[in-house]
């Protein structure tokens, strides 16, 4: 499988709109995002690409002028591409996340080595940024933890390390599927199982704390399936939307009996906290 790589330029004084442009792109398929001076890149399989949605006017800000292109990547040439953009991330004091090529910190509290392939979650985006804060948080030892839409499996290997008895991670992207058992693998991390799939695998699954790290209409389609399999007083996190999402989300998961308690807040990008009450 190869992916398309789309680069968006915009004016020096709209630069700012990348992100509001990554959240609309995220919703039309494209999968993983890198920052740069001009604005961004995007990446989503070729098979998914069709350049017609990119005459979609709603995911263009009002008023910015964006210029894009787009180039095909070889499979072969993924990981050149992705580690050209990639560098390693401290959050929290506490977590250090880098690419196998990055020194190590071993006084660090947490250490983990992602290899940058083309899998959403490195940290770079502000959504993985939130949720590790609020893994680092939150208590998870000895509980069973789902991670949705695990991209490099950053977050189940943070819980892991965390003392979680049992992880499950799911991501409907084969890349993403293999790139969370390597890296599993490459932090020696045990307990975790990775499959392959949706929200249709969770039927009869239960768990005690919840992550969804996804975007915004995945969240709202699949948030009853969540609840269904969080256990009573189970925790379940969510990210992947803007701020002006939050009365949606908020409303939608209370209506499932999901009690609100708290969110945080990066560059209008929202992670919140939801605990079972059912």
């Amino acid at each position: 499988m190869e992916y398309t790589e789309l680069k968006c330029s915009l004016p020096a004084e709209k630069v700012a709109f990348a992100e509001l442009i990554m959240a609309r792109l995220g919703e039309a398929g494209f999968e993983s995002f890198s920052e740069t001076e001009e604005g961004l890149l995007a990446y989503i399989p070729s098979a998914q690409f069709d350049p017609a949605m990119l005459n979609n006017p709603l995911l263009w800000p009002e008023g910015v002028e964006v210029e894009y292109s787009w180039t095909v990547i070889p499979e072969e040439n993924w990981n050149a591409v992705w580690e050209s953009n990639f560098e390693p991330v401290t959050l929290a004091g506490r977590c250090y996340i880098r690419a196998p090529f990055h020194p190590a910190m071993p006084a660090m509290e947490y250490e983990i080595v992602i290899e940058p392939k083309m899998s959403f979650g490195t940290a770079h985006h502000e959504t993985t940024a939130l949720m590790i804060e609020y893994l680092i948080a939150l208590p998870v030892k000895g509980l069973s933890v789902l991670d949705m839409g695990c991209g490099t499996g950053v977050l189940a290997i943070l819980a892991a390390m965390r003392g979680a008895a049992k992880i499950t991670a799911i991501d409907n992207d084969e890349w993403a599927y293999r790139n969370s058992l390597e890296n599993a693998e490459k932090n020696k991390t045990t307990g975790i199982d990775v499959y392959i799939g949706d929200a249709t695998l969770l039927k009869e699954m239960k768990f005690d704390f919840i992550i969804a790290n996804i975007n915004r209409n995945i969240l709202l389609n699949d948030m009853e399936a969540y609840g269904q399999s969080l256990n009573k007083g189970g925790t379940l996190l969510m990210s992947g939307f803007y701020t002006q999402d939050m009365v949606a989300i908020k409303a939608f998961a209370e209506s499932l009996g999901l009690k609100y308690q708290g969110h945080r807040e990066r560059n209008n990008w929202v992670a919140a906290c939801f605990e079972s009450t059912l």
